[in-house]
């Protein structure tokens, strides 16, 4: 795998869908549409070379690679939704899907509602100790 030096990493989210094919870029962009709609209040960041949000710690990632995309929830939203996620290629904390195949915007509010949840929660539990 080709590393790519710090200084050439984006350093927003529209540098770095600016970089992408159009048909990579649409769906990546409509995929960050629904991610600040359903989360308004999340920051927006570049964590590890893509763009990720921040609510009550990190809430999602997504990317594009050569021959997919990937949607980063942690590990317990793919278990919890696993069953709906079938038709997708999924691991530990990931879902696949293609410009063919986006993922749908129901699915990605549904699992963002949840993670901003869980966040919450566990924010809540570390300021009650």
């Amino acid at each position: 795998m080709k590393m790519i030096p710090k200084s050439q990493l984006p350093k927003t989210v529209d540098e770095y869908l600016s970089a992408l094919p159009e048909e990579i870029r649409s769906v990546l962009i409509h995929l960050r549409k629904t991610i600040k709609s359903t989360a308004p209040k999340a920051e927006e960041v570049i964590s590890y070379g893509m763009p990720g949000y921040k609510y009550y710690g990190a809430l999602v990632y997504f990317a594009a690679f050569k021959n997919h995309c990937s949607f980063f929830p942690g590990s317990s939203q793919v278990i919890k939704l696993y069953e709906e996620l079938k038709s997708f290629k999924t691991a530990k904390g990931t879902i696949q899907f293609t410009i063919d195949k986006p993922l749908p915007a129901t699915l990605v509010k549904k699992i963002v509602k949840a993670r901003m949840k869980e966040n919450e929660e566990r924010f809540m539990m570390k300021k009650a100790k």
